[in-house]
């Protein structure tokens, strides 16, 4: 059912967004999504069987929990730093920075020692980092220095998302089927394989660009602190992202025990009466992670192509409004209603929906906003906070329900910085500007206001 409305939605959207029957933007449009879905893949190809592996390996439960808030905490602290360097060196850079830094994280899964396994998911939690600003800072630079038309980026955005979704789906099977012939750790092998051949198409298909790489990190920092703390448009941008993102990042850790069905208190687990309620592998409880990771991935596909729908007829400043209050209600289904399976399974589908909307919406965003010298610098600023919330959940012995409380109250206060970012957008100026000659630089300060040459009325 989620498949045939997938398809229904895509085949009615298609044309929503603008598009270009310019051969040139069409090549660079399949540059850029080429790699940027290589990296993904590269991603989703070894989520799966982390905690597989390290099962296999022996490793306690804390130790795996410390393992994770290890990935978490490098992300924090070290990832802003090498982030940053994308506006200094190089965004291209950065990205080949990526795809080395995730190999060697590939690499030490091939060792049972705990500090080894400790050192990789350090170099996975940097490389998320940069996977998450990097290739958008290269996308929205490019793009604005080839003087595309700026509707155009969220047509990009969009299609990255619907093809990260497939992607996901197709690194799980690819994945799953290199687990069953070769063990755990021959998926992080094939990932290994995947992201030497993006680093190869990056090398030989993109330009290199810069944010100021005039400026030492230090003062990269400071100008970057400096337009958060004086733009209430990027402030508003940086708390949507780590509250959503936080929220969204705490469901991919729990969705599994709020789907699980609780053992019946009455019949104890010991007692061969309890056999009837195993499934037939006499694991008790187990639900389908295969098909629900793989109905999430359909929704997120959905709300790309929503996305599109809505851009269409509203500007998103103002339906990712409503598009956050949903996503809040619908965790607050598994807090209403606890092992209700079917409710709670429709509820998540909801939030994947949103999830698939919020993607292109936010790239959308911060194209507008995010000033293009330390653009890098900035969006990873904007991860410490998402991850300090990730990781005090993670090590907090928290119950399911209180974790979900949280979830739904970061989400409402999303929203209210949703409305608060779309009175500011309403409060800039609707100046008509000549096709073709839209400004390349955000608006991103109070003198942004007076400049004669600002974005378009969309801005």
């Amino acid at each position: 059912m989620l498949v045939v409305l997938c398809l229904l939605l895509y085949l009615y959207t298609r044309s929503a967004l603008p598009t270009s029957k310019d051969a040139n933007f069409k090549k660079f449009q399949q540059v850029y999504l080429v790699v940027y879905l290589l990296a993904m893949a590269g991603d989703w190809m070894q989520g799966p069987y982390v905690y597989a592996l390290y099962d296999f390996y022996g490793m306690s439960t804390h130790q795996i929990e410390i393992l994770f808030v290890a990935g978490f905490g490098s992300s924090m602290l070290f990832g802003t730093i090498v982030g940053s360097f994308a506006d200094k060196y190089g965004r291209r850079n950065n990205c080949i920075l990526y795809g080395i830094l995730y190999g060697l994280a590939c690499v030490t899964k091939h060792f049972n020692n705990f500090w080894i396994l400790m050192a990789g998911r350090f170099l996975g939690g940097i490389a998320t980092s940069i996977l998450y600003s990097a290739f958008e800072s290269w996308l929205v630079f490019e793009h604005n220095e080839r003087g595309f038309d700026s509707e155009l980026l969220g047509t990009v955005f969009s299609h990255a998302i619907l093809g990260n979704s497939i992607v996901a789906i197709g690194s799980g099977l690819v994945a799953q089927q290199a687990a069953d012939w070769f063990g755990y750790v021959s998926p992080f092998d094939v990932s290994l394989i995947v992201l030497v051949i993006m680093c190869i198409v990056v090398l030989s298909t993109w330009s290199e660009n810069y944010g100021d790489a005039s400026a030492d990190h230090i003062t990269s920092y400071k100008s970057a602190l400096k337009s958060i703390r004086t733009d209430g448009k990027i402030l508003c941008l940086g708390l949507i992202q780590s509250l959503f993102e936080g929220s969204m990042y705490t469901f991919v850790l729990e969705w599994t025990p709020a789907l699980t069905p609780p053992e019946p208190e009455h019949v104890p687990s010991s007692q061969p009466g309890a056999m009837a309620d195993e499934d037939e592998d006499g694991h008790r409880g187990s639900i389908p992670h295969g098909y629900i990771f793989a109905g999430f991935m359909v929704a997120i596909m959905c709300g790309s192509s929503i996305f599109k729908l809505l851009s269409k007829y509203s500007r998103v400043e103002s339906f990712m409004r409503i598009v956050l209050l949903v996503s809040a209600v619908s965790l607050v289904v598994p807090i209403m209603f606890p092992g209700n399976q079917a409710f709670i399974f429709i509820a998540f589908l909801v939030f994947e929906v949103c999830v698939g909307i919020f993607w292109p919406a936010v790239s959308t965003m911060r194209g507008k906003y995010v000033p293009e010298s330390t653009r890098a610098t900035i969006m990873n600023f904007f991860r410490v906070p998402l991850n300090m919330i990730v990781v005090f959940i993670l090590v907090q012995n928290l119950s399911l329900t209180v974790i979900f409380q949280c979830c739904v109250g970061f989400l409402l206060i999303a929203t209210v910085c949703q409305q608060w970012l779309f009175v500011l957008a309403e409060k800039l100026p609707k100046l008509k500007t000549i096709p073709g000659q839209e400004s390349k630089e955000p608006l991103v300060d109070k003198d942004s206001l007076e400049r004669p040459n600002t974005e378009d009325s969309d801005a």
